[in-house]
């Protein structure tokens, strides 16, 4: 018998198993699909902060979590023997002329907000690390806490750890009795909808393309919406779109030709660069853009664990740990507009 059961084996749910293993619990893993599946399973990685401006709850808890990232997944690849691809090389953002200013005014802010652990950086593209970029005002700006992770190596190394921790990973959809956390992303958010009556929630489907370019310590690149992301393994990911409506959750199309059209012309060093693969998949997107945590309204034993959108795996390692708090001892430290409250 488990002292606990995760319905999910996406970022959240390996993640929290992940930490509540560590702590000695025992702990069951049930997928329905298998693990990385539905959006953790995706080619992009990027680990990004918000901007160091107007700063709230969400951003420091984010700013905590990009501090730790680095520890948490030096020790699942050590527990694991697994690498998950993990590396703070920074980011790389063209400024537009009139935004010179406001990237000054956040450097200042940066300076205490990031509390001297990274920088933000106003450059000349000429000085910029990394990649060669186009940046028509010809400057950028370059942070220094921005960090990448492969996805699905992340994922697998995480299933490696939970076995060596003697936790069980397994295919299935139905949960036992006893204490269950639903981390069952988009799927997971449309059940609690319906269940409270109320929408709590919806899933955004992404597509992304891997090309094939060897620069694994360059940093990534942030340009109109665009992440580029240079991994370990010979590829640069490219993505990804936000479709709201969708037909087939992991279907890819055209919009993967655009993805990598605009990525050349923000990157020319990508033009020459082949395609390695296309994903597509659905992530899940909570009604107020932030992760549900807590207990399931109605569910005893129950607790949902959900809504990473795109900041899931920046913040899942520290979001885990508070999670085990709550369901291994009854703690609840949950941060403020995290929490899942009934409509």
């Amino acid at each position: 018998m488990a002292d606990l059961t995760i319905m999910g084996a996406g970022i959240f749910g390996l993640a929290l198993a992940y930490s509540c293993a560590q702590r000695g619990a025992r702990v069951r893993v049930i997928e329905k699909r298998a693990p990385g599946a539905g959006s953790s399973g995706g080619l992009v990685g990027a680990l990004a902060p918000h901007v160091p401006e107007n700063w709230n709850t969400k951003k420091a808890f984010q700013f905590e979590a990009l501090r730790m990232a680095g520890g948490f997944w030096a020790e699942v690849a050590a527990v694991s023997g697994r690498d998950p691809g993990y590396a703070r090389l920074g980011r790389v953002q063209p400024l537009a002329s009139d935004k010179l200013d406001l990237a000054h005014s956040r450097a200042a802010q940066a300076r205490d907000l990031w509390q001297g652990f990274a920088e933000w950086r106003v450059l000349p593209v000429t000085e910029a690390p990394g990649l060669p970029l186009d940046a028509p005002s010809g400057w950028v700006v370059h942070d220094t806490l921005s960090a990448r992770l492969q996805p699905r190596k992340a994922g697998a190394a995480l299933v490696g750890a939970l076995q060596h921790l003697g936790a069980s990973v397994e295919t299935g959809d139905t949960a036992p009795d006893g204490v269950v956390v639903w981390a069952t992303g988009y799927e997971g958010l449309q059940d609690l909808s319906r269940d409270l009556g109320a929408d709590l929630g919806a899933g955004v489907k992404g597509q992304s393309v891997a090309l094939a370019l060897s620069c694994p310590d360059a940093p990534q690149i942030f340009a109109d919406g665009l992440h580029i992301v240079p991994h370990t393994d010979g590829t640069v990911a490219i993505g990804s779109t936000s479709e709201r409506a969708f037909d087939d959750p992991s279907g890819t199309d055209a919009a993967c030709d655009a993805l990598v059209a605009q990525a050349r012309r923000i990157c020319p060093a990508l033009c020459d660069a082949s395609e390695v693969s296309r994903w597509a998949g659905v992530r899940p997107r909570a009604k107020s853009r932030a992760p549900l945590m807590g207990a399931w309204p109605g569910r005893a034993g129950h607790f949902v664990f959900n809504g990473g959108f795109k900041i899931g795996f920046a913040m899942a390692p520290a979001l885990a740990a508070i999670m085990a708090d709550l369901v291994l001892d009854g703690r609840d430290a949950i941060p403020e507009g995290f929490r899942l409250t009934t409509p």
